[in-house]
């Protein structure tokens, strides 16, 4: 489970540090940094999928991303009794992206390329990396390091050994230097921030895939778009949880029942209700019963990830789905870490009364993301 996360310098977050639970739920007013945080968690995992310099890019470059305003705010600022202005900076311009659990930690700083004749000005160049043991870097506890384009792992016996010299500045040693037989630490971690999931408003528009009949097959996993929502819910009734899914139904929709139709390979979902004389098929259903249909197959996956991020899972949802859905999601978070983006207050404070729940506030003070009654944990970043 992650138990730390920390942002510097990334849009309105410039150094944001938290502590996670099993059940996290993220909320606060519009503008205040939630979708920035959203968007963070995102970048991390494109790191382990080798692509997050091209997320950044399509978010304008590093220079579009990095924190605006001045690298720190005096008291006279913070009071009000001198203008905001920039001062001259201690650190280099980077965005700093981390996270740590009780057994491994991980950061990556991303800068500002060396001026060059390069036609490549705005892609960032990873400048540090490091993967340590436990909950804070220190220096006994790394044991993968990148500065520049070196890489340093720690073998067995405490010895630092260079692995690479070379490596380009696109690439991360996440995806370039995670080797079974030397760096195995560096594929477990790998391979679980590949398994992270993230769903964020799924479409429910009348061309939305999910309403269309799709070639069915096993899906463990439902995509991020939920094209394969029909496969998902038959895979769950055949692998998973058949009564949880039957429950979590009748939950929202008392009365109701949802099949399968299998014609020629395609799978098409199908909606009983109380009262009509036929099923209604995806294509018939409301946006709002579409998109919980859509959150339930996601939140009973028959192969619960790591961690599963929902950005706004209220949208579109009539308010009597709140509740269900907060039930739903607890369920959720006895198989997974799970962190929930939200300003329905309905939903939030139904998450936030749960064992193992934690509620984070977000608020903006001149520009800058801070966390409400929060004392942040301990951190260090690595070194360039």
């Amino acid at each position: 489970m992650i138990t730390r996360l920390a942002i510097a310098g990334y849009r309105s977050l410039r150094d944001v540090r938290l502590m996670l639970e099993p059940l996290t739920v993220v909320t606060g007013a519009n503008g205040s940094g939630k979708s920035s945080l959203y968007r963070a968690l995102r970048l991390l995992a494109d790191v382990a999928q080798g692509r997050v310099v091209q997320s950044l890019a399509r978010e304008g470059g590093l220079p579009s991303t990095l924190w605006a305003g001045p690298e720190s705010f005096s008291r006279a600022m913070k009071r009000g009794e001198q203008p905001v202005q920039g001062t001259v900076r201690k650190n280099p311009i980077s965005v700093r992206l981390g996270f740590s659990g009780e057994d491994y930690g991980y950061a990556i700083d991303l800068g500002l390329p060396i001026p060059s004749r390069s036609a490549f000005t705005r892609d960032p160049v990873i400048k540090a990396e490091s993967v340590w043991t436990g909950e804070v870097l220190g220096r006994a506890n790394a044991f993968a390091v990148r500065n520049g384009p070196g890489v340093r792992i720690r073998d067995d016996g405490g010895e630092w050994r260079q692995v690479f010299t070379n490596l380009a500045t696109f690439d991360s040693m996440m995806t370039h230097c995670s080797d079974p037989r030397e760096a195995v630490e560096l594929l477990v971690l790998r391979e679980r921030m590949r398994d992270w999931r993230f769903y964020d408003h799924f479409r429910s528009d009348n061309e939305a895939p999910a309403r269309r009949p799709q070639v069915g097959t096993y899906t463990p996993v439902l995509s991020g778009d939920g094209t394969d929502l029909a496969a998902a819910v038959q895979t769950i009734r055949e692998t998973g949880d058949a009564e949880a899914l039957d429950a979590a139904i009748a939950d929202a929709f008392p009365g109701a029942a949802v099949e399968v139709a299998a014609v020629d390979g395609y799978f098409e979902l199908e909606m009983h209700q109380r009262g009509l004389l036929r099923p209604l098929k995806a294509a018939e259903l409301s946006d709002g019963t579409l998109r919980y249909l859509l959150l339930i197959a996601a939140l009973l996956s028959p192969r619960p990830p790591a961690l599963m991020v929902l950005n706004e899972p209220e949208t579109s949802l009539h308010p009597d789905l709140l509740a269900p859905l907060a039930r739903l999601i607890i369920q959720a978070a006895r198989r997974t870490q799970v962190i929930v983006v939200s300003h329905a207050q309905p939903l939030v404070s139904e998450l936030d009364g749960q064992r193992n729940a934690r509620r984070i506030v977000l608020d903006k003070q001149l520009g800058e993301t801070i966390i409400v009654d929060d004392e942040p944990p301990l951190w260090t970043w690595p070194t360039r």
